[in-house]
């Protein structure tokens, strides 16, 4: 795709409004959409938010992210920012203040999740990317981003099961995971692959 048709890409998802129940997220010129999350889903993002402390950052919930370098408008589950770096208003938040993006896996997302928002987020520059995956029952958390484009990436990799607690250092917090569930009966995955 070249760069006049990612442009065009993105000033029609300026406009778009996908059908009911269903999210639309702008990833590298592709406009992706998906169903609403299963049950399981929503109480992590629920339980992850609670424990960030509001008086520190705010937990915000499918806020669109702007990554200024590509035509690319994810939506995380959540997003960890501090409250002075927010901007007054608008859709788009720049990635550039993000202090850490939560994705909550499902079965139609993971390759997503894993694979290029992995790349975006790191080409955006969010110093930590945390995977939450109740298919595997671990949470990942991705530091030191790296890169530009398709070839970035991040240089930092650790993985913990849930039920331990999770160090997010960028935070000054541990995560307790011991609230969150599995998916049953989805077919386990290779990710992540290193």
């Amino acid at each position: 795709m070249t760069a006049v048709d990612e442009r065009g890409v993105a000033e029609f998802f300026e406009e778009f409004e996908p059908p009911d129940g269903l999210k639309a997220e702008l990833l590298r010129g592709e406009i992706v959409m998906m169903a609403s999350p299963d049950l399981v889903h929503n109480i992590i993002v629920m339980l992850l938010g609670r424990q960030i402390p509001i008086d520190r950052w705010y937990a915000l919930q499918t806020q669109d992210v702007d990554i200024v370098s590509e035509a690319s408008e994810p939506v995380p589950d959540l997003v960890v920012v501090t409250p002075e770096m927010l901007p007054a208003s608008g859709r788009l938040l720049p990635s550039r203040l993000i202090t850490v993006v939560v994705e909550v896996v499902c079965k139609t997302s993971v390759d997503r999740d894993y694979g290029v928002k992995r790349s975006i987020y790191a080409a955006g520059g969010v110093p930590v990317y945390l995977i939450v995956d109740p298919i595997m029952g671990q949470c990942v958390v991705l530091t030191k981003p790296e890169g530009e484009g398709e070839k970035a990436d991040y240089n930092g990799q650790k993985v913990w099961k849930f039920g331990d607690p999770v160090p997010l250092a960028a935070l000054e917090l541990e995560l307790d995971t011991t609230g969150f569930a599995t998916l049953p009966d989805v077919k386990p995955h290779r990710w992540p692959l290193r």
